[in-house]
């Protein structure tokens, strides 16, 4: 690591003119249901939201919010990256009790313009507890998931392309990835992860088509069937942002390796922050 401020370190609001940005996002995936939620700052301004998805009941339920209090999810340990990861929800007909096991991390650090942005990501992650919506329950003992934590003084206008997901190849091993472009995507020491069975490697820059596919630098790609969608549009004057996110199914080839099942989000992004 270089001489900078850096998590678990203190990180000023401001650096060289550009406010630091941070989040916390944390995703469930199970044949029965998803559940993603967040906690986001730039600067000063805060935002939390969250989405569950039904895949038996075909119903979403989502949320956000730019103040703390009711229907906001609490992530513990909050933006610290020490510690066991878990996720609570209280919110109407909607409720988690999650514990998110500990799993191999990457860790990137890259530049943004004239200043930087890290990530520490972990993906495949067991996942137990209990979920609610609807007066639907689900309690969850073989689910997987993903933790992205992010903090750093990104360039004033970024877009960026992303996906994370879990699954099986068809010979049985344990997959799980995190793939972008626009975002910590150097040719190398990027935030680009493949898992299998619990171990990251770094594949090739990858191309987005779209939401609908991701092809690797070899001619493999694997092909997204979107199943429900949150979008939000925000224009709050210094802070704008277009977002999309999407929960689904993959299916073909994740770098040469053939998917048995493949379960996951895609995300479009464009933020001027």
């Amino acid at each position: 690591r270089p001489a900078l401020p850096l998590p678990p370190g203190s990180m000023s609001l401001t650096r060289g003119g550009r406010l630091r940005k941070r989040w916390r996002y944390l995703a469930v995936f199970d044949e029965r249901v998803m559940l993603c939620a967040a906690r986001v700052e730039v600067g000063p301004m805060r935002q939390s939201f969250w989405a569950l998805w039904d895949r038996e009941g075909q119903r979403r339920y989502a949320h956000t919010s730019f103040l703390r209090g009711a229907g906001a999810a609490a992530i513990e340990p909050g933006f610290d990256p020490a510690g066991p990861v878990s996720l609570r929800l209280r919110a109407g007909e909607v409720s988690a009790d999650l514990r998110f096991a500990e799993s191999e991390p990457i860790e990137a650090l890259c530049p943004s313009g004239g200043s930087y942005a890290w990530t520490r990501k972990r993906a495949g992650m067991a996942v137990t507890g209990m979920l609610s919506a609807g007066g639907r329950n689900w309690q969850l003992e073989g689910a997987h998931g993903v933790d992205d934590l992010s903090a750093g003084y990104h360039q004033r206008h970024t877009d960026w392309m992303w996906s994370a997901g879990v699954g099986s190849a068809t010979d049985g091993r344990a997959l799980a990835w995190n793939l972008v472009s626009g975002i910590n995507d150097p040719p190398s020491a990027s935030e680009r992860a493949i898992w299998v069975d619990g171990e990251p490697a770094e594949p090739a820059p990858v191309r987005f088509e779209g939401t609908e596919a991701i092809e690797f630098a070899g001619g493999a790609r694997i092909e997204f069937a979107a199943e429900s969608e949150r979008a939000r549009d925000d224009n709050l004057l210094i802070l704008r942002s277009r977002y999309r996110h999407l929960f689904g199914t993959f299916s073909g080839s994740l770098d040469g390796i053939p998917l048995e099942r493949g379960l996951g989000v895609m995300e479009e992004h464009s933020a001027l922050w």
